[in-house]
């Protein structure tokens, strides 16, 4: 049998996983069956076997391919980090998925999240995902304190926490209210961190 080339490999294997992410949206992961794949995907079961051992593989890699995306947006040049109010655009993913992206990239992030509390592998992946998020983030805050534009004596770390914790309401209100608009969220964010507390 002549080997397929690796662009036809990828571009099966794509095709397979877009096809699990739309069931996934409409069904949720465990009510989406391997029939159901393999009809959205238009593929026999000995194709997509031949990529995937089981549905379970299918919903790994696709929570891989979303938590790849969550830690891309928190990506950042060290040699010129952001201004004390981009660090809101950071957090936010501004103009990136998934965290400014549609209401359905934050309805499958929210299964993710589900996902992870009966897989331990992927508990593990979503764990070093906020690490990574919060080592960014909290080595940000600090540059801050040291240039007296946050106070010096709350830990980075938690405000690191805190920020992550508000992206994460906000990605639940895209995914289950579909009404969260992230430059509201990102004016009504900075009112929030610009405002000095009362003489």
């Amino acid at each position: 049998m002549a080997r397929m080339p690796k662009e036809h490999l990828e571009a099966r294997r794509r095709q397979i996983l877009d096809a699990a992410r739309r069931c996934f949206l409409r069904n949720g992961f465990h009510a989406s069956s391997m029939q159901d794949v393999l009809a959205e995907a238009e593929l026999s079961a000995g194709a997509v076997y031949r990529y995937f051992k089981s549905k379970d593989d299918i919903i790994a890699a696709t929570a891989s391919e979303a938590l790849a995306g969550v830690a891309l947006a928190f990506e950042t040049d060290d040699a010129t980090p952001p201004d004390l109010d981009d660090i809101i655009d950071l957090v936010l993913g501004a103009g990136r998925p998934p965290l400014s992206g549609s209401r359905e990239s934050a309805q499958l992030l929210v299964q993710v999240w589900s996902e992870a509390l009966r897989s331990t592998s992927l508990r593990e992946k979503l764990q070093e995902v906020a690490r990574e998020a919060r080592d960014v983030l909290g080595a940000l805050v600090t540059r801050h304190q040291q240039r007296g534009l946050l106070p010096a004596d709350v830990p980075a770390e938690h405000v690191a926490d805190v920020l992550i914790a508000l992206v994460d309401g906000f990605l639940v209100s895209r995914a289950v209210y579909g009404h969260a608009d992230p430059a509201a969220f990102r004016s009504g964010l900075k009112a929030l961190m610009s405002a000095s507390p009362s003489q």
